[in-house]
């Protein structure tokens, strides 16, 4: 999470620097023609939502229509694995998230594409919270209280994820084996799916991505008890997290989204794109409701972004490593690769 906070600062400053850094011929050719921003899962999930805001504003500042195209498929591989091996052009982009970009590459055997290889990063668009939702009918108002439910019942309880490899699904695995409590993962399709599991009662709890939640929160359909990172949240200073409620110092899940394209696009491309997208990211009505779906915005340079998206791969791979595969899956990281290819 400092990353966030320690770029937040300068991130509206550099919105105006690449505002006014000169284009090259290269980039002033680009585009000539649409753009497609491919998100690897189904519609009405967070990165979805992100993308289709900012391809709105992408049209306009690039001159081209700007159109979103949903790749679904092993946990956001699928859609990763089709922009890797896209022409390089700036022409196709992955919008990415955490698991098909730090998370898979970990867990699957063979992917099919390598970020660090295959992608490059473009530009950073938000830091997404994850937090912890039960049906507003669950009989318990904390994590504390929740966690005593789940060790009281012979069964335990059930939690929801958009798909392993997953925010939420991690969030669940981890929360299961550091309070070594029966929990159990029913996987889904997507964050909307989750989240409807949890509305019709086919699973207890689900860690899920602030903006999913806000609208079944504001129904009065759920409840929230924690949020997943290890700061507090700014769109919901009064929720405490996971650490402070358990004693879990180092539990730290969140979610982000960011633009990549192939590896070897042109960096005058690279460059037009973070300048465009960061501009879309200063605009006030972007800023605006992003900031009503709890989302934090984060503008960053190409070369900042990646450092974050390293940073976030060592971090991954410390937790994602062969005791915590051979505990969530069959058959170790192999088992988790077996069952999505």
């Amino acid at each position: 999470m400092k990353w966030f906070h320690q770029i937040a600062a300068s991130g509206l400053a550099l919105s105006v620097l690449v505002c006014a850094a000169p284009l090259t011929v290269m980039a002033q050719a680009f585009p000539d023609r649409p753009v497609t921003l491919v998100v690897a899962y189904p519609p009405g999930g967070t990165g979805d939502v992100i993308a289709r805001l900012i391809a709105g504003r992408l049209s306009t500042s690039l001159g081209q229509p700007t159109r979103v195209e949903n790749r679904t498929g092993a946990s956001g591989a699928v859609g990763a694995r089709f922009v890797s091996r896209a022409p390089a052009d700036g022409y196709t982009l992955l919008i990415g998230q955490t698991a098909e970009i730090v998370a898979n590459p970990i867990l699957m055997k063979d992917a099919g594409y390598d970020p660090a290889r295959d992608l490059q990063p473009v530009a950073f668009l938000a830091m997404v919270p994850v937090v912890l939702a039960v049906p507003a009918n669950a009989p318990y108002t904390s994590l504390q209280q929740m966690l005593a439910a789940a060790r009281a019942s012979k069964k335990g309880l059930t939690f929801a994820s958009g798909g392993p490899g997953t925010t939420g699904h991690l969030a669940g695995e981890l929360l299961r084996l550091r309070t070594q409590t029966r929990l159990i993962h029913v996987p889904t399709d997507g964050a909307n799916a989750a989240f409807n599991d949890l509305l019709d009662g086919r699973v207890d709890f689900y860690f899920a991505p602030y903006p999913v939640a806000m609208g079944p929160l504001k129904d009065g359909k759920v409840k929230l008890l924690a949020s997943g990172s290890l700061k507090r949240i700014l769109a919901d200073p009064t929720l405490p997290t996971v650490a402070e409620q358990s004693g879990l110092r180092s539990f730290d899940i969140f979610a982000w989204v960011g633009v990549f394209a192939p590896r070897g696009t042109p960096s005058d491309v690279v460059s037009r794109l973070n300048r465009d997208i960061n501009l879309a990211l200063a605009q006030p009505e972007v800023r605006q409701q992003f900031a009503a779906d709890g989302v934090e915005i984060v503008p960053m340079s190409v070369g900042q972004f990646e450092d974050f998206v390293k940073a976030e791969a060592r971090r991954y791979s410390e937790l994602l490593n062969e005791d915590f595969c051979s505990k969530v899956f069959y058959g170790g990281c192999e088992g988790f690769s077996a069952g999505l290819q």
